[in-house]
């Protein structure tokens, strides 16, 4: 058995946050970093942007976060199986034991599939540094892609795969792309892009099954409409990965359930990034899928486990680059609530915000408004404050 004082599940963005956290008020103690992935932490980012978009953006210079400079130990490829907290141990696939004193559950999600298609070189549900390196071969080669997906992940990969020399054809629900979360003027010209660039679009429509062969992947859409491509890559989020802390008998809902400090129900377990059910200070509680959180919850849990006993008050944003667009926002960005626009110039560089039925803001977007991000924050802050008519102006580029 390998002892750790600090033992961290999961090897993603939080798991180097969380070690660099640490390291900020121990800098002898033990550290014991377990991953299924068989890459040490990397900006997981990167992965649909910057190395579709930036000819020098390296690995090893800006992906790879070297996490090593804080003496972690790595076990890779390998995944946790149990959790016993009497004991304080882990166990793993490969029947191997780690003890802890402090454990951090950094365990992520598993990307969701689509029916009757099993992962394979041609079938990518896309996550993870291998997941990039199998699409880029295939862009490489030209290939015809379905995409399926038209949030972040979907529309990132089919505008990076397009401008690098793959046919791309893009599978959404939404009548018009990103009509579920831009207003509809914006969602028609966010589309246009994609349309601009040769992407095929097949909109309103949902995966019903799908088949591979040696040679490519069929698609049957809900309107019985067919697909023929070389492999299709799957962009339709996660499933938070809490079973292992469900069986250690730890509370979870949408995830692990967490205080404002990250610790579970176990004095001696903490929880950390996409994975952790959390109260944010200002949006309440929720559960956040992205790198803000990421990076500044695991530092923060870090801190924590070296008994910082700090409260985490961030409340992250998000944020995405498609063609020449880039959006950043806070909160909830949806147009299940209204909105209210405030342009400079129409669909090209303004602010939306998005009211409840109280018409109190609970989410700001920040189109081509590069940082802003603090002063979107304070208007969710002071929301209760503010009605309609004040929002305009409120935010400027």
């Amino acid at each position: 058995m390998t002892d750790y004082r600090y033992l961290i599940v999961g090897g993603g963005m939080v798991a180097d946050a969380a070690a660099r956290g640490v390291r900020e008020l121990d800098a002898d103690g033990s550290i014991g970093v377990v991953s299924e992935d068989v890459d040490r932490p990397y900006a997981r980012p990167a992965l649909s942007k910057k190395l579709w978009t930036d000819p020098d953006f390296s690995w090893d210079e800006k992906v790879d976060l070297h996490t090593e400079e804080t003496g972690a130990t790595f076990v890779l490829g390998t995944r946790v199986t149990a959790i016993d907290r009497a004991a304080k141990t882990v166990t793993t696939t490969e029947g191997e034991t780690h003890g802890y004193e402090r454990l951090l559950l950094a365990t992520g999600g598993k990307p969701r599939g689509l029916p009757g298609l099993e992962e394979s070189d041609r079938v990518v549900d896309f996550r993870s540094a291998d997941d990039y390196r199998r699409v880029r071969a295939l862009t490489d080669a030209g290939a015809h892609l379905a995409v399926v997906g038209g949030s972040y992940i979907g529309t990132e990969i089919a505008a990076g795969t397009v401008q690098n020399g793959a046919t791309v054809t893009l599978v959404s629900p939404d009548e018009v792309l990103g009509a579920s979360m831009f207003p509809e003027q914006l969602a028609r010209a966010f589309q246009q892009r994609f349309t601009d660039h040769g992407v095929e679009l097949r909109l309103g429509r949902r995966v019903e099954s799908g088949t591979q062969t040696d040679s490519g992947v069929t698609l049957t859409l809900d309107d019985g409409s067919t697909i023929e491509a070389d492999a299709v890559v799957v962009g339709l989020g996660i499933e938070p990965a809490t079973q292992l802390a469900a069986d250690a008998g730890l509370t979870v809902r949408d995830g692990i359930v967490v205080t404002s400090t990250l610790q579970t129900d176990d004095e001696s377990v903490f929880a950390a990034g996409d994975v952790a059910e959390y109260p944010d200070r200002i949006l309440g509680t929720r559960r956040v899928e992205h790198v803000d959180n990421a990076k500044e919850q695991g530092r923060q849990a870090g801190r924590n486990l070296a008994d910082a006993d700090e409260t985490y008050d961030h409340t992250p944003m998000f944020y995405s680059n498609v063609f020449d667009a880039g959006y950043e926002a806070v909160g909830r960005v949806s147009t299940d609530l209204r909105t209210v626009e405030d342009w400079q110039d129409p669909t090209v560089t303004g602010v939306v915000y998005y009211l409840d039925e109280d018409d109190t803001v609970r989410g700001v977007l920040l189109w081509n408004v590069p940082g802003k991000t603090d002063e979107a924050r304070k208007v969710l802050a002071e929301a209760h404050a503010l009605t309609p008519d004040m929002l305009s102006g409120l935010i400027r580029p």
